[in-house]
């Protein structure tokens, strides 16, 4: 629903309802995976559940679990992370029942830790055995391996669709095992997984979305993370190019994509020079498909410097209506992404939509004192 003070500020589409497939969304705000640690044996907490479905009571139209490693056991060691495995699915189906009771939507995040997973047992795989350029980590995955890790991707999605999901999300950012394939730094294989270009190091992506839509079906929908920084390298790309993008979008379009999600530390840069296009823009424009922005959005400071309590102030939150209201403008999204700035105040978009900004408590860095790790 839209408000005057929505509408005056040239936000008010961001309060329209959104259709992908056959969901629709009330409004185009989300709430994008972040790890607070509120699993036991990989299966949610009522703690966890409560923040869901706090966030969708303030406004938020669609939430995305914190990443759930998938069915297999080199995805992660994490004693705190969430996954989603015949063990664990029961307790994701009660969480989910709540979430669409309060009237949200919800997606799982697939996600497999590759080389940064502690590597105590010898069983940690990646593209090459690299975290990042110059730390070696477990070993490179096997053909074998491989198919191995595709099949538990796929069985993890089946298994959140049955648990009542309405999509899931492949985690193929921020440096991990999906990204560890995607960037050239990280992947030196010359095996089909591997290559000179992004659409060569791409194949097991395409593998993957392909077993998801093959599992769950035409008509649920997959959600691909993308982006070009790392958190141990933030000038890292994955595409150095729109052409080498427009390359790998249309990849995983083809495979089953139905939305990207174009992850970036400020929403608002453009993605190259000589254009003021986003990433997420450059990522709408070429793919066609509904893309989400995300990335620092109503924070004061950078999000990574978030973490601490110093770091460049990057605006406020009247500065991030000013920088939605450009990007609405030039179409550069369909729809955004709130990260820690809904740790900060469950009822951010409830109080964006009703000019109420004055209102809305800022994020802190109190607020992850029980975050154990972030994805």
């Amino acid at each position: 629903m839209t408000t005057d003070y929505a509408v005056e500020n040239g936000i008010g589409k961001l309060f329209e309802p959104f259709q992908i497939k056959d969901l629709v969304l009330p409004n185009r705000f989300i709430m994008p995976a972040m790890q607070r640690g509120w699993c036991a044996d990989g299966a949610p907490l009522q703690q966890l559940t409560n923040y869901y479905r706090r966030r969708v009571e303030g406004g938020v139209s669609l939430v995305i679990s914190e990443s759930c490693a998938i069915a297999h056991p080199t995805a992660t060691k994490q004693p705190l992370a969430c996954s989603m495995t015949s063990k664990t699915a029961s307790s994701w189906r009660a969480c989910i029942g709540e979430i669409h009771d309060a009237g949200g939507l919800f997606f799982v995040q697939l996600w497999h830790e590759g080389a940064f997973r502690n590597d105590e047992d010898g069983q940690t795989v990646s593209a090459s055995g690299l975290a990042y350029p110059g730390l070696e980590s477990g070993q490179a995955a096997t053909a074998e391996q491989l198919q191995e890790i595709i099949d538990g991707y796929a069985e993890s999605a089946w298994l959140a669709q049955l648990a009542g999901a309405n999509g899931v999300e492949i985690h193929c950012a921020h440096g991990y095992f999906l990204d560890q394939f995607l960037w050239a730094k990280t992947n030196l294989r010359n095996d089909d997984f591997g290559g000179n270009d992004l659409v060569a190091r791409a194949q097991l992506h395409l593998r993957i979305l392909k077993a998801i839509r093959l599992a769950c079906g035409e008509s649920f929908v997959i959600s691909l993370r993308f982006s070009q920084w790392k958190e141990h390298d933030f000038t890292a790309t994955i595409a150095n190019t729109p052409e080498e993008l427009g390359l790998f979008l249309k990849l995983m379009s083809e495979a089953g994509a139905d939305i990207f999600h174009a992850s970036t530390r400020r929403f608002w840069e453009p993605a190259w020079e000589g254009s003021e296009r986003t990433l997420a823009g450059w990522t709408r424009a070429l793919s066609g498909k509904p893309t989400v922005a995300v990335g620092s959005v109503g924070l004061d400071r950078d999000v990574m410097a978030s973490f601490t309590d110093e770091g460049e102030a990057v605006g406020t939150v009247p500065e991030t209506v000013r920088q939605l209201k450009d990007a609405v403008a030039t179409d550069q999204f369909d729809l955004l992404a709130i990260g820690r700035s809904l740790i900060g105040d469950p009822d951010w978009v409830r109080k964006l939509q009703h000019g109420e900004t004055g209102k809305i408590r800022p994020f802190q860095k109190r607020d992850i004192a029980d975050v154990e790790w972030d994805s």
